[in-house]
């Protein structure tokens, strides 16, 4: 099948866990890394022990923020099923969830944070969680360069359509 993005890596995976502290969500989440991307691993806490261990969702790194609108536009084309679309809050990548045939949560997205080699990352009253692709272009956070490149694309989202 030909495809209009091109996965550049595996950018990381998130799984439940049962016993974890934080305040990131209900349950708490860590986030792990083990190289500049902002996370690699991350761990969400609050399942019941031995039978909610599972995985919650993998994520695939795309090369331009073009991309992630031109694969949304194929899934929703291919009937996949979307569960989240826009940027999340840390790590502050733009990114298309949806679910595989088999059920699986998968992630393609662009733009993760870096974290240099003094460990800090992007303070969380800079983060800019958006519920659609066009509102994380609208409203990006501080050194996100949100260009759309693709000119029927920028049309689009300066049009203020905010679905394929």
């Amino acid at each position: 099948m030909n495809t209009p993005f091109a996965v550049r890596k595996i950018g990381h995976a998130v799984i439940f866990v049962s016993d974890l502290d934080g305040s990131m969500m209900p349950g708490g989440m860590v986030f792990l890394r083990c190289n500049g991307d902002h996370h690699c691993l991350a761990l969400v806490g609050g399942k019941d022990g031995e039978k909610d261990k599972s995985l919650h969702h993998l994520a695939f790194e795309l090369a331009t923020l073009d991309e992630v609108f031109r694969a949304r536009d194929h899934l929703v084309t291919h009937g996949a099923k979307i569960t989240y679309q826009g940027r999340r809050r840390a790590g502050c990548q733009v990114s298309v969830e949806f679910l595989d045939p088999d059920g699986h949560h998968l992630e393609l997205y662009w733009g993760v944070d870096q974290v240099g080699s003094d460990g800090r990352s992007r303070p969380w009253d800079e983060w800019r969680q958006t519920a659609t692709l066009e509102e994380a272009v609208r409203n990006a956070p501080p050194g996100q360069d949100t260009t759309v490149h693709d000119a029927v694309l920028r049309a689009r989202i300066e049009g203020g359509t905010d679905r394929p």
